[in-house]
């Protein structure tokens, strides 16, 4: 079996990033040009998580062994912007491929899945309205892949758990955020995370709902999708 997860190539382009229907932290809309680059088709699963702990003795996440968090096609959980960061450099080391944590930029653009000023990864349908809302996310994460994909052919993007991202988080970067590449903050005390989770009240979020912790943090809830430089 490979130790890589599976990446979908996502062109260069430009967006419309942000949203005026959401919190304070997500305006000014701008556009916003990036470089071609790849992500997860999934969030990063239990099932390639444990080489890298069998790999390096890494330790293991809060509820690795839970049964409610440890089948192996379900997102690893509980892991930190520190784990998930290591977890990419390792990766990178093992395959000579450049694996990292997405851009709250990059990962805006994977989600909305070509669709341009939409609320969700399909449109502006309220998301109770989904396939089986009712019968998901009732005691923990599901299985990745369980619904359909976005229009670029991504996974629970939005939905399942929360995703970190490299950035610092700055809730009023977007005045001052460049236009090409964004890159978040030189500096900060909370890492940038993106999508929803089966925690929340509403379980799938708006494509430009930002949030953020302490990147030292290992939350049930949390999760990583691996991103690539081409």
């Amino acid at each position: 079996m490979t130790i890589e997860p599976e990446m979908i190539v996502i062109p260069a382009g430009d967006f419309l990033m942000g949203s005026d229907c959401g919190a304070d932290n997500e305006r000014p809309v701008h556009r916003v040009l990036v470089d071609e680059f790849a992500i997860g088709r999934f969030a990063l699963t239990n099932r390639l998580y444990q080489f890298f702990i069998g790999d390096t003795g890494h330790q293991a996440p809060p509820g690795w062994n839970d049964p409610r968090f440890a089948h192996p096609d379900q997102p690893v959980t509980s892991v930190s912007w520190f784990d998930a960061t290591a977890y990419c450099e390792w990766l990178s080391e093992k395959t000579g491929k450049l694996y990292r944590l997405p851009t709250e930029a990059e990962w805006e653009r994977a989600a909305r899945g070509g669709l341009e000023g939409k609320l969700y990864t399909w449109g502006d349908e309220a998301p109770q309205d989904q396939p089986d809302y009712s019968k998901l996310w009732l005691n923990g994460p599901e299985r990745v892949g369980q619904r359909p994909p976005n229009g670029l052919g991504l996974h629970d993007i939005s939905e399942n758990v929360h995703e970190w991202c490299s950035d610092w988080y700055d809730e009023h970067c977007y005045s001052t955020s460049p236009s090409i590449n964004p890159q978040g903050p030189s500096t900060g005390t909370r890492r940038a995370s993106r999508g929803g989770s089966w925690r929340h009240q509403i379980k799938i979020t708006r494509v430009a709902a930002r949030s953020s912790i302490p990147p030292d943090f290992k939350y049930s809830d949390y999760g990583f999708r691996c991103a690539m430089s081409l």
